[in-house]
């Protein structure tokens, strides 16, 4: 026989137990004599440490909830403002094409850290009282709007127009 003759197969025949003495797994079938373990439904359950304090109780209890939908917002701070001209509007478009934040079609909130000088007008999805009024102060105004629906991928992909049958 020749390397290339042999007949591989990555099929292994399971074990079968309790066949007699010549398989090698006669009488006690692998079990052993006696003992927790060679019982039917013996064995210890999942997590048992032998008595011993197990795992899962010396680790504390996880306590809360996550929310399935958590509402996230894109943080921005006053002082990243002070780069706009006065008196120019500022929402997402702006602010992604600044470069204050990563994609324009998600939540932004607006936060207090820093100074603004400038008088803004500011359009985004939430802001902190602190930031509302230093805004305020520098002459400015915020709005709270609403994202506006990105229609889905669905609905956009162009329908196959009805063809008329070929008049012959």
């Amino acid at each position: 026989m020749k390397i290339h003759e042999l007949q591989l197969t990555g099929a292994k025949d399971r074990k079968r137990v309790g066949r007699g003495i010549g398989s090698g797994y006669g009488k006690t079938a692998g079990r052993g004599t006696k003992g927790q373990n060679a019982r039917t439904g013996g064995g210890v359950r999942i997590g048992f440490s032998g008595g011993q304090n197990p795992l899962a109780k010396l680790l504390p209890k996880k306590r809360g909830f996550r929310s399935l939908n958590p509402v996230t917002y894109q943080a921005v701070n006053l002082g990243d403002l002070a780069n706009f001209k006065a008196g120019s509007v500022i929402d997402n478009e702006a602010l992604a094409k600044a470069g204050l934040v990563k994609k324009a079609n998600e939540r932004v909130k607006l936060l207090a850290r820093g100074e603004l000088s400038v008088k803004l007008t500011i359009k985004v999805q939430a802001a902190s009282a602190t930031a509302k009024a230093a805004v305020e102060k520098a002459g400015g105004s915020i709005e709270l709007t609403e994202l506006p629906k990105v229609p889905s991928k669905k609905a956009t992909r162009p329908q196959a127009e009805a063809s008329e049958p070929n008049a012959s």
